[in-house]
């Protein structure tokens, strides 16, 4: 057992995965409270027993991406976020226009939003205090 299991299993228990793999749902659950970094985490075991070779290991690795961009955006480093953002897009963009219950064409859209904001600003202004936070919701089953 890894020494951040315990963690990842509170931001699991009160998570409703609707038929989806626990390690998915608990993603978006922490993704949408604005808790970037643990829905990184949450995620990981998921992605990393997918291997390489796993039909959705770059999809998960997408997600992963798009969540540590807005990390870096909580710490202000707007570089490295749009780095992640770049490569978010290239990965989940494999998997669109829908994959796993997530509209990817929404999804895309939100990314190269953000991107923009940054980019627009000269890398001067960071948007995640000035702008709604991100909301990622899944299709119904």
């Amino acid at each position: 057992m890894s020494h951040k299991s315990p963690r990842i299993a509170a931001f699991l228990a009160g998570v409703d995965p609707d038929g989806l793999p626990r390690h998915y749902a608990g993603f978006f659950h922490c993704f949408n409270q604005g808790l970037y970094f643990e829905a990184h985490e949450v995620l990981e075991d998921l992605w990393l027993a997918e291997g390489k070779s796993g039909a959705d290991y770059a999809f998960y690795k997408g997600l992963i991406q798009w969540a540590g961009a807005f990390v870096h955006l909580q710490k202000g480093r707007l570089r490295p976020a749009v780095a992640l953002f770049d490569l978010a897009s290239d990965n989940l963009r494999r998997y669109a226009p829908h994959h796993r219950r997530l509209d990817l064409e929404s999804a895309l859209d939100d990314i190269r939003s953000w991107k923009r904001d940054i980019v627009a600003s000269g890398f001067m202004s960071n948007p995640l205090p000035q702008r709604p936070a991100p909301r990622i919701s899944l299709q119904a089953a």
